[in-house]
């Protein structure tokens, strides 16, 4: 027994700990040379032979249960088997799950903290019981955000901590009642105007075959009939607004869909009403999305679908100037090419634009109509090519004008000025043609880096709507957000900038 008086300097550390462990083993006198194996969850992770009579030192560092067995011998060669005690190393956090990271909370109703809550140790098992919060610290007859802290400790001090953000707010219990007893009788309204008129067209067509038609019928259809309040709307809205100043410069900037979006928006304020009567019905939508869960929008959640309603009428207005743009020119060289045959077959500038608009249609046929009509109320032909000119703000037409101006003043062979320009516009459009084909992949490219962020910011709010609240509640997340919106501007305009081509 010639090891009996070696020993370690730590005989076992049965309860977990997070800090390393430090073991001394000491052989005595009578020991020659001796091996050690350190086993860790069961498996010999180290192992090591010592010739030499000294103490060894062995460092634990990482989270398991080890054991460590020496075999000593003497000098005689006799072996003699020592095993330590169980060392357990506990160095990661526990866990702990949360449902939901955020919420919002009406002022007023129950809070369970520890409801939908699970927290767990990978050595000590469930630690729910061992939870504790801040909830005693909060304050949640107060509207604004509380952030409700939960943190937990294993056996051997590892600590974790996690937040839930809650959103206290009003409790519009009433007010959303009545909003939903508006929304039925709202609903109801309409089913029975329906149902009425669905009545109304089974009684016309059973006494219809006892009647007489009239010669001439004027009566409206029910959509002509809503149409027809729509812009009746419409204009006592445009009259309100056009009493502001600012609304009024605002409303120039429209002035050019005129003619194009249809004939009821006649002036540019027109347009400015529609996009405001837009807006409110945004609104309205989401506050009824919203009372439908039984929650009142406040002045932050408003603003956003006003903005959106309120801008989403853009789109339409660009698309379809930029779609009529795009129709007159492409149709304007096949207009220029029916001008110069005409002009060569000896006929004038009013039968070459009377010619125009019976063999091409579209775009380009209605502003040659204007053209003709102006000409026929006795504008002069340089006065209608002006007119045409700042319609349409195009640099082929502001040649075209210019050409025409100097024929009338000083003569000229005008056949060869329009076979120059037919020239120069067919060049101009090939050019274009193959610019398109060699940028439309960076285009592409560049609309989606647009639709990005957006896409991105509405795919999670419809995950988790109040992942964003930060930005639009707090001091912080409103500059934030106006940063934000001014970075993302200003790189849309750099890099339209850069894309932009110029001919």
């Amino acid at each position: 027994m010639d090891g009996i008086n070696s020993n370690f300097s730590l005989g076992s550390h049965t309860e977990p700990t997070n800090q390393n462990l430090n073991i001394v083993f000491t052989p005595n006198a009578l020991v020659r040379r001796y091996e050690y194996t350190v086993s860790k969850d069961g498996v010999p992770i180290k192992s090591e032979s010592i010739d030499q009579v000294k103490p060894v030192n062995i460092v634990l560092e990482e989270t398991g249960t080890y054991q460590i067995k020496v075999q000593t011998f003497d000098y005689y060669n006799y072996k003699t088997i020592i095993e330590s005690g169980i060392y357990k190393i506990d160095k990661d956090p526990p866990i702990i799950k949360l449902e939901n990271e955020s919420m919002k909370m009406k002022i007023g109703t129950p809070l369970y903290p520890m409801a939908d809550v699970k927290a767990y140790d990978n050595q000590d098992g469930d630690l729910l019981n061992q939870v504790t919060t801040n909830i005693d610290e909060l304050n949640f007859e107060e509207l604004g955000i509380k952030k409700l802290e939960y943190t937990v400790t294993d056996q051997a001090g590892n600590t974790t901590t996690k937040s839930m953000t809650i959103n206290v707010v009003k409790n519009d219990t009433f007010g959303v009642i009545l909003i939903q007893l508006g929304m039925i009788i709202a609903l109801t309204t309409i089913i029975l105007a329906i149902l009425s008129y669905r009545r109304s067209v089974k009684l016309e067509k059973r006494i219809r075959k006892y009647s007489i038609e009239p010669i001439n019928d004027n009566s409206l259809s029910l959509f002509d009939k809503y149409y027809n309040q729509y812009c009746n709307l419409l204009s006592k809205i445009s009259k309100s607004l056009s009493k502001s100043v600012f609304l009024k410069k605002y409303a120039n900037r429209y002035d050019k869909y005129v003619g194009i979006m249809g004939a009821k928006t006649r002036t540019g304020i027109d347009f400015v009403s529609a996009k405001f009567l837009i807006a409110f019905i945004f609104v309205m939508i989401a506050v009824i999305s919203s009372t439908i869960q039984l929650e009142l929008m406040n002045p932050y959640e408003i603003v956003f679908p006003f903005f959106l309603g309120f801008f989403a009428p853009d789109i339409i207005y660009i698309s379809k100037y930029k779609f009529h743009r795009r129709h007159i020119e492409n149709d304007l060289l096949q207009a220029i090419i029916i001008m110069n045959n005409a002009f060569k077959s000896g006929r004038s500038i009013t039968q070459a634009i009377e010619l125009v608009m019976t063999e091409l249609d579209g775009a380009i046929a209605k502003e040659f109509r204007k053209m003709r009509s102006e000409l026929s109320y006795g504008l002069s032909i340089e006065t209608v090519f002006e007119r045409f000119a700042d319609r349409i703000k195009l640099e082929e037409v502001n040649y075209l004008t210019a050409s025409l101006s100097i024929l009338n003043k000083t003569g000229g062979n005008i056949i060869k000025v329009f076979s120059s320009i037919e020239l120069s516009l067919f060049n101009k459009k090939k050019l274009w043609l193959e610019l398109e084909s060699l940028t439309s992949s960076s285009k592409l490219i560049m609309y989606v880096l647009f639709c990005v962020p957006i896409l991105f910011v509405i795919f999670v709010s419809l995950v988790n709507k109040e992942y964003f609240l930060p930005f639009f509640t707090t001091p912080l997340g409103i500059l934030l957000s106006f940063v934000i919106v001014i970075f993302y501007v200003v790189y849309i305009i750099c890099v339209r900038k850069i894309m932009t081509v110029r001919m």
